[in-house]
């Protein structure tokens, strides 16, 4: 699912554009329907011509509220960018572009709203070409311009098909596995409690798991997903999500928060980037400035350190690492904008190069610069690692031949990651050398641990609901994990030769887990397989059996291998079972046929007992029937 945002001035119609498209107000607050004019973060959501479903985050146009708006645009896919057809462009039409442009965000078509109120054909003309004119140079350059009414419903289809067109390539991210949503509301609901909702930029969100949200490292459990108001069990990015939050309280937590899982993140209060001053700029930016700081939806106060210059002219660039009075969660790549205070003012923007930097920098050091210029463009392997975190597990030679490293530089790039750790192969067999022409699956190691403790937590929720039995069937497992089904067997086998789960061809377990009986269920299996052992062939029934110890006690000796079920209703003990298997076998080869009653026979015991026993012996092709008779296949 894809999010839209909206931009452009105050009172140049996106609110209703949102309306017009959805059938949904996203003008949420009293205030603002009072005033007319959108104060915070709207929401809504349509299905566009294709059948693809998206989001759309309203954000007011007012210059007083332009922190609201960033707090909206921070994780959206495409700008739908408005600009009032009898206006033409204003002030915050400039800014909102400038923050856009400042976030990358390079999608987007501009929908020139409110073209019922201009009758003269020439003045339309020329808003157009004024608005292409300020577009020039911006990430929006090529942005179709499509004159709209929400009132008449003039070029409403035509817009919705640019934004199915634009939005049928697939989102320009790059996954880490662990999922980050950006708190934009929270609030609570009677009967329910703490409610966030966001955009889920990275990883996924399960029902039930255990999150963390940060700074603060608070603790707690996804009682509730929703995406659209309709219940999910997991959320996918990108997408516009609702988390219903256990363990928490609404006090703890505020916009600029961010959901993660536990250990997925760490807070910090330095950062190193890469800082564009926009070219309006007022005056230049001096060392040691204190701004306004934003990203994702987090604000807060900052002191920026020029690394490499004395001041920053407008319309250049310069490493700079941003000193923060709070800490946020943050991750390489990560977008930007800084701002004045007074007068409001949005002063220019960048990227995060390193979120962890080591210390603070001293100031014109070769070395510190080098360094970043490196993270900034990336060294082979983390071309290859952050290529790999689009989609894991991935088969090798996949990605050598997709890489943008070149299929040489790839596969010895990867070779280097699999020896030294950073990438793990799923195929105990592939040596290193021939690994990058292997159809194996490769992930790298954060996310193969993030993997395994998903299996050790499916693994022992399952334990704990069934502690009788010997494991999770692998099937479940396979569907409950999400992976490719053929990485699935060399996921297993890596995690057993890890001795992180033991296998069979059927269940899956952790290593340690063992089937214990309490001392009143031993002494019921006792009683029960002394009565097997006292009437081997003519045993107590299934039903029988299953009275005296219980289902799932009965399963688990089952699943142990002293009781074997040759039908729904006939069980025999494991000696039992053998010595009649063979003695008929024995009988077969040496006469060649046998009928029921002469097993029967054999053994002292029932019509019932002989065929199922006999119907069991053909299920497994060790007899076939020919008319009353049996022979060895």
């Amino acid at each position: 699912m894809r999010v839209i945002g909206t931009a452009g001035h105050v009172d140049h119609g996106k609110s209703t554009l949102v309306h017009a498209l959805t059938g949904i107000d996203p003008d949420r607050l009293k205030e603002e329907k009072e005033r007319e004019m959108t104060i915070d973060l709207g929401f809504a959501w349509l299905k566009l011509p294709s059948g693809r479903e998206v989001s759309i985050v309203d954000v007011p146009g007012h210059e007083d509220f332009i922190k609201n708006m960033l707090a909206g645009v921070g994780g959206i896919d495409l700008a739908l960018f408005v600009v009032a057809a009898d206006e033409g462009v204003m002030p915050q039409t400039r800014e909102h572009l400038a923050i856009l442009d400042l976030l990358q965000v390079r999608d987007g078509v501009i929908a020139l709203t409110k073209s019922d109120l201009v009758d003269d054909p020439e003045w339309l003309e020329l808003v157009q070409e004024e608005v292409r004119k300020e577009l020039a140079g911006s990430v929006l350059e090529n942005a179709k311009i499509i004159p709209v009414s929400a009132r008449t419903g003039q070029g409403l289809s035509e817009l919705l098909d640019e934004l199915d067109r634009l939005l049928q390539a697939p989102p320009p991210r790059h996954e880490t596995g662990r999922p980050r949503l950006p708190i934009d509301r929270v609030f609570t609901i009677a009967g329910f409690g703490t409610i966030v909702t966001g955009t889920l930029i990275d990883g996924r969100l399960h029902l039930g798991e255990e999150v963390e949200i940060l700074p603060a490292g608070i603790k707690a459990r996804v009682r509730g997903l929703q995406t659209h108001k309709a219940k999910v069990e997991l959320a996918i990015p990108p997408s516009r999500v609702a988390v219903n939050l256990a363990g928490v309280s609404k006090d703890q937590l505020q916009r600029g928060d961010v959901l993660t899982t536990p250990g997925g993140l760490r807070p910090t209060s330095l950062l190193d980037t890469r800082l564009r001053l926009l070219k309006d700029a007022p005056r230049p930016l001096g060392h040691n400035r204190v701004v306004d700081f934003f990203t994702g939806t987090a604000q807060c106060e900052a002191r920026v350190r020029l690394l490499d210059r004395k001041e920053l002219a407008p319309g250049e660039e310069s490493w700079a690492q941003f000193i923060l009075s709070a800490p946020v969660a943050v991750v390489k790549g990560d977008r930007f904008i800084i701002r004045q205070a007074s007068p409001s003012l949005t002063l220019g923007g960048g990227v995060v190069v390193d979120p962890l930097p080591p210390r603070r920098h001293r100031r014109f050091q070769a070395n510190v610069l080098t360094r970043l210029e490196q993270l900034m463009h990336g060294t082979p392997d983390e071309v290859l690692l952050q290529e790999l975190e689009r989609e894991q597990p991935c088969e090798a030679a996949t990605l050598v031949s997709h890489s943008t490293l070149g299929t040489d530089q790839a596969a010895q790039t990867l070779r280097s990651l699999l020896k030294n750790g950073q990438v793990v192969l799923l195929d105990t067999t592939t040596e290193f050398d021939s690994a990058p022409t292997s159809t194996k699956y490769v992930m790298s190691l954060s996310a193969w641990e993030t993997l395994l403790e998903r299996i050790v937590a499916l693994l022992r929720e399952y334990h704990q609901r069934y502690p009788l039995r010997a494991g999770m069937p692998r099937e479940e497992l396979k569907s409950r994990l999400h992976v490719p089904a053929r990485a699935f067997n060399d996921i297993v086998a890596k995690a057993a030769m890890q001795g992180v789960v033991r296998e069979t061809e059927t269940v899956l377990s952790l290593a340690d887990h063992q089937v214990v009986f309490t001392a009143e269920q031993q002494r019921q299996v006792n009683q029960l397989l002394q009565a097997f052992h006292k009437n081997p062939y003519s045993p107590p029934s299934l039903a029988e059996s299953e009275a005296l110890v219980g289902a799932e006690v009965l399963a688990a000796l089952i699943e142990q291998g002293k009781l074997v079920k040759v039908s729904e209703t006939v069980l025999f003990s494991a000696d039992a079972y053998q010595k009649m298997v063979q003695a008929i076998v024995d009988y077969l080869q040496g006469e060649g046929r046998i009928t029921l009653a002469q097993v029967r026979d054999m053994f002292s015991t029932s019509r019932k007992y002989a065929q199922a026993l006999l119907e069991h012996l053909d299920d497994k092709r060790i007899t076939k029937r020919i008319g009353d008779e049996r022979i060895l296949r």
